[in-house]
């Protein structure tokens, strides 16, 4: 049976039993910034299981996708090395929020298991497992269901602590959990195929014979930070079944990686390494690692040096290097997508549909790494032989491994491992520590927002108004608590009640004055420079403004005036509203994977980084350009509203992955019906209607990290003046050619061709230097064994000059090696050449190699001619010194 097969079955025996069929979520878990990824089908369903969250069903059955690989689910290290462990897998569950519990719960399983219309397992070749308390599970498996004593087993707190037991589940530290029973299926009942191992609770339990397919969590409880344990609204039941694990005994075999899904994928591998399938360890962790890099990517996560995008990084140079061990020399992970997307593209159809860019946000990154993959490889091969009868690779290594080449610690470590080695790390733990030092004291900071409050919270009234009156609730000096600030001195205030934004969402902290009326002839001003949120209070939202005291004095308990700048708030308000526009036109022109990757907005322009593998082209920019400027001219209203964040969700709002939200969120809106442009949780401040942000203008696309680009773009009077800045440079430009603007592009259009000739020209004087000097060079030439050697170096030719002057030496040496070698400013060219009658002794690959590598560089090529740069010219005399001892070894 296979793999697609079985996830088809186990859904439709549950829908057929009154459970709602639910998609899987994705594998960033929405409004959970306690996880990294979903990690169990239930993650979808906490809030469900605590009450917090109601659903329209009370049964559900999924197959749901997940990922471990960080955090406490991290089973990377073990991908390679055992049979059953993913970085990526699916987990197949049936799920009932205060609907039926055990009873149901267990007997749905057996039949399932054991049906012959279903699975068909021999019965006679399962075991169960129960928490030691649970008599009440036991009873059901022993009366109802008719499994004998033996083949049920009490697994008790066999972790160190209470409710620490295999068979009492948790998602995490926090959260529903509850006592659960596992089904177990034997390998090899009659022992005739002697895979090692014992049935749960024995010492040899860790063994291949004995393999969980099943567990039924019975949700009882919720375990707090403080590790109390409350029961739930009502007892729950989650069940987990691993798709890999019971396909693989579906189709005879103990090992996930011998499946249907991934010989196929194995074999992709394997074709790519010219090497059969299952030769090497290798090919199943590329084949793993592909599952979860593809399934990531497809869900917005990117590779990046924090975060989930640290992990997905990691995955991803796992499997490149396990490609290089391969003997792969050229990118190739990208490739596996295709196989993967005929495998799983019908149960996972955005595979297919966003196939393209996954593609190539893995190509980025694989050829990023690969320039230093041989280099950190060297250096790493180079500490080991150091080692000498020593077992451990030296903290400073790992670390420049990590810091210079981009190998994850666990990386090296899994290089170690293959070569029983292991790894220095509080040496490492020292560098790093020494590195993070180094940045503090590089680093500067803005005023810090930590400070010392207890006290009211701040009445925010900004959306409607940008001038209150307010009471001052507190000051600071220095990040210390004063009754009063005095002329001249900086500080923060804290008032009752504000207009000022504080900086939160992107969008910057407001500016402008707090007025204190004390003396009616000598206003004392306060002069607002920036606006920050205090962290670290009791209360729930306390606003600092940062600034100084132009005159006077502020005192506690003073009644002030504060006012935003209005011109400031109002170009930021266009700028952030703009940027929601931009969002929207985004995805619909580049497709649902871009994701926000963050945002800074400010009366100047709004800076917006997205997901995106590849620089967008002029047509795009421009496409994107007339959607924003078409929603301005619709002129339609901006709505916001507060509600659950759920209905927000549901309403269609776009919320970023990994942000926690409230129970309540504010959902912006552009438009509706057919002229609905935007929606998005968002809580910062923004224009009444479309059109008052006037007009929309990209200035700027770039690339910022490996699958990230950045937009800048101007709104309203700043359009208007960069326009006009542009058309100034464009008169200049018309003037110093002696043309007008309109005929300017047919004037650069003859210089550039001018050019050309020039070049030709130049190109073919040095073609004749380099032919007269060539005489003299093959006079140059020594004998080395019977063989003529040249190593020279040439002034002022070019790299296809040089190719030129190879050709003519080889023609009046008649046979012989060549190495020529030119500087220009940093930069070295070198070339080699070898007759056809001497390549059998001598590759001229493997010469300019050679004579590169003491330059700085690295090249390749043919047998008979290969060429080489570098970066060293004043190393090439030597360089060149040492050709001829080098051949006189080779012959």
């Amino acid at each position: 049976m296979n793999t697609n097969t079985v996830r088809t079955r186990f859904l439709e025996f549950f829908q057929g039993k009154g459970h709602a069929l639910v998609p899987s979520s994705p594998l960033v878990p929405a409004n959970d910034p306690t996880l990294l990824f979903t990690n169990a089908g239930m993650v979808q369903f906490k809030d469900v299981f605590t009450g917090k969250d109601q659903r329209p069903y009370t049964r559900a059955v999924s197959s749901q996708k997940c990922v471990r690989a960080g955090g406490k689910h991290n089973d990377l290290e073990n991908v390679g090395y055992t049979a059953r462990h993913h970085t990526f897998f699916e987990m197949l569950g049936n799920f009932s929020f205060g609907d039926y519990f055990k009873k149901e719960a267990i007997h749905y399983a057996w039949e399932f298991i054991t049906g012959k219309d279903w699975l068909g397992i021999d019965p006679k070749r399962l075991l169960v497992t129960v928490y030691h308390t649970d008599d009440e599970a036991y009873g059901i498996w022993r009366d109802q269901i008719g499994v004998p004593v033996e083949r049920i087993v009490r697994i008790g707190d066999n972790k160190g602590a209470q409710y620490a037991s295999d068979n009492f589940w948790s998602m995490g530290d926090t959260g529903p959990c509850g006592p659960c029973s596992e089904i177990f299926y034997d390998h090899d009942p009659d022992g005739s195929k002697g895979i090692a191992g014992g049935p749960p609770g024995s010492p040899e339990e860790d063994g291949d014979r004995w393999i969980e397919i099943w567990n039924l969590v019975f949700m009882q409880f919720e375990r707090h930070a403080d590790g109390a344990m409350t029961e739930l609204p009502a007892p729950s039941v989650d069940t987990g079944m691993g798709l890999e694990r019971i396909s693989a005994l579906m189709q005879n075999t103990h090992d996930n990686y011998q499946t249907d899904t991934f010989r196929h994928l194995v074999t992709a591998v394997a074709n790519i390494a010219g090497q059969a399938p299952y030769a090497s360890a290798s090919q199943k962790v590329i084949a793993d690692h592909i599952r979860a890099t593809a399934f990531l990517i497809a869900d917005g996560v990117l590779p990046s040096n924090e975060g989930r995008g640290y992990v997905l990084r990691r995955i991803m140079r796992r499997a490149i290097r396990h490609g290089y061990k391969l003997g792969i020399d050229d990118a190739f992970f990208f490739k596996l997508v295709a196989p993967l997307a005929e495998q799983m593209g019908a149960a996972y159809p955005q595979l297919r549909a966003q196939q393209a860019q996954i593609e190539k946000a893995i190509r980025a990154e694989e050829e990023g790494f690969a320039i230093t993959l041989d280099k950190g490889m060297r250096l790493l091969d180079e500490a080991i032989a150091r080692l000498g009868a020593s077992t451990t690779i030296p903290g400073d290594v790992v670390f420049k491994l990590y810091d210079t080449y981009g190998f994850p610690v666990d990386l090296t470590a899994d290089i170690a491992r293959e070569r029983k080695l292991s790894l220095d790390l509080d040496g490492y733990e020292r560098e790093m520590s020494a590195q993070r030092e180094r940045a503090r004291a590089a680093s500067s900071f803005k005023a810090a927002g930590t400070l010392a409050y207890e006290g009211a919270e701040t009445c925010f009234i900004g959306y409607d108004a940008l001038r209150a009156e307010a009471k001052v609730l507190a000051l600071y000096r220095d990040g210390q608590p004063v009754e009063a600030l005095h002329a001249g001195e900086a500080g923060v205030v804290v008032l009752d009640t504000t207009p000022f934004y504080a900086e939160s969402g992107g969008q910057v902290g407001d500016r402008g004055t707090i007025t204190s009326h004390v003396s009616a002839l000598t206003p004392h001003v306060f002069e607002v420079a920036d606006t920050q949120k205090i962290k670290g209070t009791a209360a729930g939202a306390v606003i600092g403004h940062h600034g100084s005291l132009g005159s006077g004095t502020l005192k506690l308990g003073d009644a002030v005036t504060a006012e935003v700048t209005a011109s400031l708030r109002r170009a930021t308000m266009r700028n952030h509203s703009a940027t929601h526009l931009m969002h929207r036109a985004l995805r619909d022109v580049l497709g649902a994977h871009v994701v926000q990757k963050g945002s800074l907005v400010d009366e100047a322009r709004t800076r917006f980084d997205f997901s995106h593998p590849q620089p967008l082209t002029a047509d795009q920019i421009g496409e994107i350009e007339r959607r924003v400027n078409e929603a301005i001219l619709a002129n339609v209203p901006v709505r916001a509203e507060v509600m659950r964040y759920d209905d927000a969700i549901q309403a269609g709002a776009m919320a970023l992955f990994g942000e926690k939200y409230g129970d309540e969120v504010r959902v912006l809106t552009m438009g509706q019906g057919e002229y609905s442009y935007s929606t998005e949780l968002c809580g910062g401040t923004h224009v009444s209607r479309t059109g008052d942000i006037g007009l929309f203008k990209i200035v700027s696309e770039s690339g910022v990290a490996a699958g990230v680009r950045r937009i800048e773009a101007l709104t309203g009077q700043n359009v208007i003046d960069y326009l006009r800045e542009r058309e100034s440079r464009l008169r200049k430009a018309a003037e110093l050619l002696r043309t007008s603007p309109d005929e300017l592009t047919g004037k650069i259009e003859q210089l550039q061709e001018r050019i050309r000739q020039l070049d030709k020209e130049l190109a073919a004087l040095k073609s004749k230097l380099a032919a007269s000097a060539g005489g003299d060079l093959a006079g140059q030439a020594r004998e080395v064994k019977g063989v003529k050697v040249l190593a020279a170096g040439v002034d002022g030719v070019d790299a296809g000059a040089l190719r030129g002057l190879m050709d003519q030496l080889k023609q009046k040496l008649g046979s012989g090696i060549i190495v020529l070698g030119a500087a220009s400013g940093e930069k070295v060219s070198l070339i080699a050449g070898v007759t056809a009658d001497l390549t059998s002794r001598v590759k001229a690959g493997e010469l300019v190699n050679f004579v590169a590598g003491q330059v700085g560089g690295k090249g390749g090529g043919r047998a008979d001619m290969a060429q080489a740069g570098g970066t060293q010219p004043a190393a090439l005399p030597a360089a060149l010194d040492s050709v001829v001892a080098w051949v006189e070894q080779k012959l």
